[in-house]
């Protein structure tokens, strides 16, 4: 029992709730109040059910896709293309409803079946140009970012699409909780961050991510089919870039080539924050989706706080070098301790 409860202590995770904890303390006490226009009282203007959900939400639409994106980087790899991937998902399905002419549950459930089926298609092909033509992720995936978005942009015309009302009706779900609080997007991404938890530590699948990641070479003569793996996660960073979509499309209601504009910036600094390695073998699903709230928590502060927006940019990658220095420095730790044991 108490192995347990060190190890929790010790857990990236918990690193990340007590960060994201005392964050939320301080904007409490600072944030000031205001004067409900309903019930005349006193509401704080953080600490409250609208500005929380909110903060939720918008972290739900690249926390998603970086529960993908901290598998490639096990890998060793990284995915640039996602942000494009999730504009061109949205827009082809938001053309195809309004073609076909279609409400309520045809066009949520054709909405799922083609924004998820094109975000798999994308990251399909990223996978298989990675393993067939041998060049690095980085030019792959950086290549068909403009690839992806430049199709959704002579698709749609730069036109921005209205969905079906049924699609917003299904994001913007309330579940009885009240006006203005819409859980839907922060349920989906809890779901994608537990099934991404548990493919990683449950499954065998998620322990040949790992084993890439950590020893290609190891790996490769451990049987392990080291094309497949980098397929399969690659192929899975689309298919949450897709999911995202879908319900990012829903929630705003209209789909544009010009969406998720610099969402690879949030969706890599949402997994390193989370822990998760560059140099491979590391990383978590929960952790990634910690990492996007606290990024998302980082962004609602300059708000509440009235700060200049133009320091986002600034916060966001301070926090990106500093998350990293902690892993390598946390890193030599490890390495100094396991010399220690042997000698």
């Amino acid at each position: 029992m108490r192995r347990n409860l060190l190890a929790l202590l010790g857990s990236q995770q918990f690193g990340l709730l007590v960060v994201i904890l005392l964050l939320g303390v301080v904007l409490t006490l600072f944030a000031g109040t205001h004067t409900h226009r309903v019930t005349g009282a006193e509401v704080n203007n953080f600490l409250n059910a609208a500005t929380l959900m909110q903060v939720a939400t918008f972290a739900s639409f690249f926390a998603i896709m970086a529960v993908g994106v901290t598998m490639v980087i096990i890998t060793g790899g990284i995915d640039l293309s996602v942000g494009s991937t999730y504009a061109l998902a949205g827009v082809l399905s938001a053309m195809l409803l309004r073609d076909l002419g279609l409400t309520g549950g045809p066009a949520i459930g054709v909405g799922i079946v083609v924004c998820c089926g094109l975000g798999t298609l994308c990251g399909l092909a990223n996978g298989v140009m990675i393993t067939s033509l041998g060049v690095h992720p980085f030019i792959i995936t950086l290549g068909t970012m403009w690839i992806y978005r430049g199709v959704a942009y002579v698709s749609s015309r730069a036109e921005s699409i209205l969905v079906p009302s049924s699609l917003t009706e299904f994001a913007k779900a309330n579940l009885g909780l009240g006006k203005q609080l819409y859980p839907v997007p922060m349920l989906v991404m809890v779901v994608v961050a537990i099934c991404g938890w548990m493919f990683l530590t449950k499954t065998v699948s998620g322990r040949r991510v790992f084993a890439v990641g950590g020893n290609l070479e190891a790996a490769r003569y451990s049987g392990v089919r080291i094309n497949r793996v980098l397929i399969a996660v690659y192929t899975i960073s689309g298919l949450t870039a897709g999911i995202a979509a879908f319900v990012a499309v829903g929630y705003f209601g209209a789909a544009s080539s010009a969406d998720a504009t610099g969402y690879e910036l949030y969706v890599i600094a949402s997994a390193v924050v989370g822990g998760a390695s560059l140099a491979g073998g590391k990383g978590n699903a929960i952790s990634a989706m910690l990492g996007a709230l606290l990024i998302a928590l980082m962004q609602q502060s300059i708000r509440t706080l009235h700060f200049d927006q133009k320091y986002e940019w600034i916060i966001i990658g301070f926090a990106i070098i500093v998350a990293v220095v902690l892993d390598r420095v946390s890193a030599r730790l490890g390495s100094k301790r396991l010399l220690q044991m042997k000698t």
